[in-house]
């Protein structure tokens, strides 16, 4: 068993593509152990639809960064007081669900630390009957991932406020996330440490020893792995084009006239749009429909949608800027 030291990198696009190098790459026969944190991020599913998963006022308000993973599951929100752990070895054909294999030792060492942690349901492990950890994985190749979280010290407030959305407003297809009660393990500890110190006692808990063997990175896999990054976790067509289909009402009385606009979204992209009202106009409403599609499904790329076009000729006394209010939400 080797681990990775990503440095305490905070970009999450960077440590997902190291995690998925590792995993399609580095030695097929070898199991590898890694720990990430992150600047605040969400994180969402490969089966999610991202933009029913999280709040866009609020990751938009806070610059929060939105990816995509390659395993399945629910949407978290994450930050520097969390520290995922990933597992990565040979698939024998019995570890993918087998979440107790991969969350033992981390529930070994949390018990050593005074804390009563135990898994609970199928993936994730609770104190007190408050979640601490959500478990996911992903098989490819002979190989796989078991990764999690450790709600350390994270900002409890912000998960809510970063997920929250209303269910009125996007009808999703996808997969919702079930928000768990959830609680820090920094409470929970016998004696106060930082995460940092937790870090170090959880890998030594994990290998036995303090001389952890570590695998150093050359050039040619940083090369790789800047690849991954950008062509995957840095891609908008994986964070949000990914999301499958689904449907947007938005409506609005303005003193220029009411405004019903409604989107089918695939893959990101409009691919219906109809635009419905009792504002008088002179120009054909098709017009803006049919140049609506193919349109990704963005607040910038709709704002620039609204500067392109000649907004008082399809929509009479109804101005650009109230229209921005409903034509992404």
């Amino acid at each position: 068993m080797i681990y990775i030291d990503t440095k305490d990198c905070l970009d999450q696009t960077e440590n997902f593509a190291i995690e998925e190098f590792a995993l399609r790459q580095m030695d097929a026969n070898e199991t590898y152990v890694m720990f990430y944190r992150m600047h605040p991020t969400v994180i969402v599913g490969k089966n999610q639809n991202t933009l029913a998963e999280i709040n866009q006022a609020y990751i938009d308000e806070h610059d929060i960064p939105v990816l995509r993973r390659l395993s399945g599951g629910g949407a978290v929100y994450n930050d520097e007081g969390n520290i995922s752990f990933s597992i990565i070895t040979k698939d024998d054909g019995a570890s993918f669900n087998n979440f107790e294999r991969f969350t033992k030792p981390v529930i070994d060492a949390l018990i050593e630390l005074g804390v009563d942690a135990k898994l609970s349901g199928r993936n994730d492990i609770e104190v007190a009957g408050k979640k601490i950890s959500g478990n996911a994985q992903f098989a490819t190749g002979g190989r796989l991932y078991s990764h999690g979280t450790l709600l350390f010290d994270v900002n409890l407030a912000n998960v809510e406020k970063a997920l929250r959305v209303n269910p009125l407003k996007l009808q999703a297809k996808g997969v919702k996330s079930v928000r768990s009660r959830v609680t820090n393990i920094r409470e929970h500890l016998r004696e106060d440490m930082d995460i940092n110190a937790f870090r170090e006692v959880l890998l030594q808990s994990i290998f036995q020893t303090a001389e952890i063997p570590t695998y150093r990175f050359s050039e040619a896999d940083w090369t790789q792995i800047r690849k991954i990054q950008k062509e995957r976790y840095q891609n908008w067509d994986w964070n949000y084009g990914k999301s499958p289909k689904f449907n947007v009402k938005n409506e609005q009385k303005f003193p220029g006239g009411l405004v019903e606009i409604r989107f089918q979204v695939e893959k990101g992209r409009i691919t219906i749009a109809q635009i419905f009202g009792d504002f008088f106009a002179t120009g054909d409403i098709q017009e803006v429909e049919n140049k609506l599609l193919g349109v990704a499904y963005t607040r910038d790329t709709l704002d620039d949608f609204l500067e392109g076009i000649n907004v008082p000729l399809y929509f009479g006394e109804v101005t650009k800027e109230e229209l921005q209010t409903i034509i992404f939400q």
